[in-house]
């Protein structure tokens, strides 16, 4: 099964800056995780298809579906949890 984390932001978005250290070590730690940097600017449809409405977003799911999403800065712990309910 793929455990997917999908970091939606923009270039533009303070919050979503702030959120990036957080994920990159996420990203470190869990290497049978895939993560992905969604720029909403440019691929709009796939935030429309996530309904993304505020940045950032961040989605963890696997091939059954969405398992958690968070929405504005998230704590490593928070979206750690998910990543291990997932896995």
């Amino acid at each position: 099964m793929t455990v997917r984390l999908l970091d939606f932001y923009a270039d533009w978005c303070g919050p979503c800056k702030t959120q990036d250290p957080i994920l990159e070590e996420l990203d470190a730690d869990y290497e049978s995780v895939e993560f992905e940097k969604i720029d909403v600017d440019n691929e709009q449809e796939v935030a429309n298809q996530y309904q993304v409405r505020s940045l950032p977003t961040v989605v963890v799911e696997t091939d059954e579906g969405v398992i958690d999403r968070f929405v504005g800065v998230t704590q490593r712990q928070d979206i750690e949890t998910a990543l291990q309910q997932a896995l």
